[in-house]
């Protein structure tokens, strides 16, 4: 390997936000509720968790943790401070049943767990395998942070895995994505470029859950490049739409589903709280109806609306510009500074204007890899172009429109869930035989979870205690409320399921 040269800095997550704090120390970086942090304070914070992970728990560059919270700015300083020290968070999803956080946190080999109060309660008696320190971050962080003495930074490799975000494949088991450091920041140099919302006078509502790649980003992006951001702990339609009045924001991101809900709102308060100053609506995650297009563009005006394609292992790969929001009906865009698409069929040739193909995609944004998962990573490169399945058509003008998900994902309120995964738990109940889930059209969360049942008496079984069978293994927003008892799963000859008739029966 070249020696790098010397001149060579690494690219850092914590040295972006320390930039900005040297332009203006004081200034007011996040809000959560009643606390802030100056950009002063956050950086102190960010050094001490970084110094406390090395000098406490004993970890270096390489090593793992994980964090099981809701939003706040503690979430923030934790991971950033952890990036800093080369140690990746695997960023649970709190909403997980124990069972499923305990796996995740066992897969990453995290060392070090950071949970909030409501999650440590859940967890109480479920002991995870090889974490060292437990810090509950609603009563033990300031005690940690404040034992702290001589700050220590090391310099992590920006090459080096960031975070460690759990998704599932086909098999459903939940997988790591190794988000580099270098992938994240340069992203976040595109998106200030293509979105127009990611100055330092701007001011970024963060709504999405923290634990997700795109709430990470967008709650990132805005400290980095020495802007300001309003952390909400969920999302709530009439809260969003007084932040974005009151407090002159200048960019939010949501999915459909949020959208959904701010426009069933009434129509007075709607008037009432227009905002004024607003940049950018960011729309991710799921597909957005022409007809929500449509809307967004009437109320908020021209000019603001993107409508964003991306996942957590290309990172966001293409963007519909707020001006051909109309003009191109169900596009995603062209692809964003840096990045490289190609079209492919089955024989790995491109496809011609209009064909449909397998989207690859090829840009610095890349993930390194599923975490433990060699085969897998291999099937999600080909020579250095990733694919995650979906299968998409490219026009004359070199707009992208996505067709299908070549994999049998469901995205319900702009959360990625797997069938089989559900399948896996649903065939164990007593009474069942043969079981498939699928995604069907749902006005408010864009798809919801339908599952057909097949049981072995072959009567029909009772649905609400088959939904409180999956309670206990699964989480809530993976258990189907649509149940329908048929006599036999359509299959082909192979045994594989059919879910296209499925589809067409629903």
């Amino acid at each position: 390997m070249n020696e790098l040269p010397f001149s060579f800095r690494p690219l850092s997550l914590a040295g972006g936000v320390r930039a900005a704090a040297s332009r203006n120390p004081g200034k007011l970086a996040y809000r959560h509720r009643q606390r802030s942090r100056t950009y002063a304070q956050l950086i102190d914070r960010i050094d001490r968790v970084t110094t406390a992970l090395s000098a406490d728990v004993g970890l270096c560059n390489g090593d793992h943790g994980a964090i099981v919270a809701q939003n706040s700015i503690e979430y923030m300083e934790i991971v950033i401070g952890a990036a800093q020290a080369g140690v990746a968070l695997a960023t649970v999803n709190p909403k997980l049943s124990p069972l499923e956080i305990k796996a995740i946190c066992e897969d990453a080999n995290a060392r070090v767990l950071f949970i909030d109060g409501a999650s440590a309660a859940q967890l109480a008696d479920v002991e995870i395998d090889g974490i060292e320190r437990t810090i509950v971050i609603d009563d033990g962080l300031e005690d940690w942070l404040g034992n702290v003495n001589n700050i220590v930074i090391p310099e992590a490799e920006e090459w080096g895995t960031f975070t460690i975000p759990y998704t599932s494949g086909t098999t459903g088991k939940p997988k790591g994505v190794l988000v580099p450091h270098r992938s994240r920041i340069l992203s976040i140099l595109a998106m200030a470029s293509e979105y127009g919302c990611f100055a330092p006078d701007d001011r970024f509502l963060s709504i999405a859950p923290m634990c997700h790649g795109a709430g990470m980003i967008f709650s990132l992006a805005p400290v980095f490049l020495g802007g300001y951001a309003e952390i909400m702990d969920a999302f709530d339609p009439e809260q969003v739409m007084v932040k974005l009045k009151n407090e002159a924001m200048t960019g939010f991101f949501g999915v459909p589903t949020h959208f959904s809900a701010i426009f069933s709102l009434q129509q007075s308060f709607l008037q009432e709280h227009r905002p004024a100053h607003l940049k950018s609506v960011i729309s991710n995650a799921a597909a957005l109806p022409q007809s929500m297009k449509e809307t967004l563009v009437e109320f908020f005006g021209p000019g603001i609306l993107h409508e964003t394609y991306g996942s957590t292992e290309a990172g966001i790969v293409l963007n519909l510009r707020p001006a051909d929001q109309l003009r191109k009906n169900a596009s995603v865009g062209q692809p964003i500074p840096g990045t490289l698409v190609s079209v492919r069929d089955e024989d790995g040739n491109e496809c011609a204007t209009d064909e449909v193909g397998e989207l690859f995609s090829t840009s610095p944004y890349l993930f390194n890899g599923y975490w433990k998962r060699p085969e897998e990573t291999a099937e999600s490169y080909q020579d250095g172009w990733v694919t995650v399945g979906d299968l998409v058509r490219r026009d004359a003008e070199g707009y992208l429109y996505i067709v299908d998900r070549k994999k049998d994902m469901v995205i319900s309120g702009g959360v990625n869930i797997y069938p089989r995964e559900i399948e896996e738990v649903m065939i164990t109940h007593p009474e069942v035989a043969d079981v498939a889930v699928i995604g069907v059209p749902d006005e408010k969360w864009g798809e919801s979870l339908k599952a057909y049942v097949v049981t072995k008496s072959g009567a029909s079984a009772n649905k609400e205690a088959l939904m409180e069978f999956c309670e206990s293994k699964i989480a809530r927003m993976k258990i189907p409320r649509i149940i329908d008892f048929i006599d036999v799963i359509p299959r082909n000859a192979t045994g594989k399921v059919l879910k296209t008739e499925l589809r067409k029966r629903a």
